[in-house]
C-alpha cells in the first residue's frame, strides 16, 4: 500500500519562501503522478500543482509563477518551491499521487503552511 509523507510547512511571512517535500513508500514503480493540493478554512481542497512521470507539469493559475513542482527522476518524492507566499496562501496542503491514469487518488496527512506578519 502506497503511504506519502509530507514536510516542511510552518510560518512565514508575506513575501518569504517555504518549501514542502513529500516522500511515497511502498511502490516500486514511479508513480504516474504527484502534485500538490490545499485547504484553506471553510474553503474546498483545491489543486496547487501536479507533475506526470513524464514531466508534464500543472499549476493553479494563482501560484504560477511563484511556485514550482519538480520531482526527482527513479524517486517517489515530489517538492514544492514556493516564492513570495501571500496570505492567501495559508492553508493546509496535501500531497497526492496517482499509481496509473486509471487507479484511485493516494493522500498524505498534511502539512499546514501559515503565511502572516
Amino acid at each position: 500500500q502506497v503511504q506519502l509523507v509530507e514536510s516542511g510547512g510552518g510560518l512565514v511571512q508575506p513575501g518569504g519562501s517555504l518549501r514542502l517535500s513529500c516522500a511515497a513508500s511502498g511502490s516500486s514503480f514511479s508513480l504516474y503522478v504527484m502534485g500538490w493540493y490545499r485547504q484553506a478554512p471553510g474553503k474546498q481542497r483545491e489543486l496547487v500543482a501536479t507533475m506526470r512521470s513524464g514531466a508534464s507539469r500543472n499549476y493553479a493559475e494563482s501560484v504560477k509563477g511563484r511556485f514550482t513542482i519538480s520531482r526527482e527522476n527513479g524517486k517517489n518524492t515530489v517538492d514544492l518551491q514556493m516564492d513570495s507566499l501571500e496570505p492567501e496562501d495559508t492553508a493546509v496542503y496535501y500531497c497526492y499521487a496517482q499509481l496509473s491514469p486509471i487507479s484511485g487518488s493516494i493522500w498524505g496527512q498534511g502539512t499546514e503552511v501559515t503565511v502572516s506578519s
